[in-house]
């Protein structure tokens, strides 16, 4: 894989690679990538998300069309360390550039513990931004989205300063960057990845730690299960609410045009009421 630093892989490429249509395609793995890369892309260049709006990019898998696509895009954006396994099997098959956003970044965790969950951080967000705008020869153009992630960040912080509670039990561990930059606690009912499916023994002590932590409310996520939340919730004496890991938007969030900052809010609407903010 070569690495990506300046404009010029873009003209030759590593291997002089085009698209089908012979015009530039940047390949996104999953949506905030895909919404970074839109934001800082010169125009006329295609910007490709991988993952459909409603689909678990853990999950993805390749079909011969999304493999042809990602040898042939003038740019792959993507997250390694495992996140999504047959994104970077074909990344590591190609001759053009690639990033790796999570190369750019301090990561939370190390070898196979490392959460990938970086987006939920604007201010990582905004390191990830300025990389893939450097690797696309744009890096001017990161300055306008980065301004909208700095007045987020200052949102955040304004709206999760004074709460009752500070401790946020998820499904998983996805919002641990979210929770660091604000001072909050994340306690996950699962790991990193969100298809683990715990014991009943599992589910009553994860019941004991949701009453141990005084919170009131145990998060589910849009794109997987909720019984496991509901589950311990019921048994724990809490409600449920939603909090968007926002690895790929719902068919109804991309419908109504929403984008990564219109689910950030909705975010933190869900925590100011989950940890009685003020």
């Amino acid at each position: 894989m070569c690495a990506v630093a300046v404009a010029t892989f873009l003209l030759a490429g590593c291997g002089g690679s085009e698209t089908s249509a012979g015009g530039e395609e940047v390949v996104a793995a999953f949506y905030p990538l895909a919404f970074a890369a839109e934001q800082v892309a010169a125009p006329g260049v295609d910007v490709v998300d991988l993952t459909r709006a409603g689909e678990e990019p853990h999950d993805l898998e390749l079909s011969p069309r999304d493999v042809t696509r990602i040898k042939g895009a003038t740019l792959v954006v993507y997250a390694g360390h495992g996140f999504q396994p047959a994104v970077e099997d074909a990344v590591h098959g190609r001759s053009g550039p690639s990033i790796d956003v999570l190369d750019d970044v301090r990561l939370r965790g190390t070898g196979d513990d490392v959460d990938p969950h970086v987006w939920l951080d604007p201010v990582r967000y905004a390191q990830v931004t300025r990389a893939i705008a450097s690797a696309l020869g744009e890096p001017a153009r990161a300055a306008p989205f980065v301004r909208r992630l700095s007045a987020l960040d200052r949102e955040l912080a304004r709206g999760l300063r004074t709460c009752e509670r500070r401790t946020i039990v998820t499904s998983h561990a996805a919002f641990g960057y979210l929770a660091a930059r604000y001072g909050l606690r994340q306690v996950a009912l699962v790991g990193l990845a969100p298809e683990a499916e715990p014991s009943p023994a599992t589910v009553a002590r994860l019941a004991d730690t949701v009453r141990a932590t005084g919170a009131s409310t145990v998060f589910t996520e849009p794109l997987v299960a909720p019984e496991l939340a509901e589950t311990v919730a019921r048994e724990a004496g809490a409600v449920t609410a939603t909090l968007d890991p926002l690895e790929a938007l719902t068919p109804t969030e991309e419908g109504s045009g929403a984008d990564y900052f219109d689910v950030m809010r909705k975010n933190l609407a869900a925590l100011r009421q989950a940890l009685g903010c003020r």
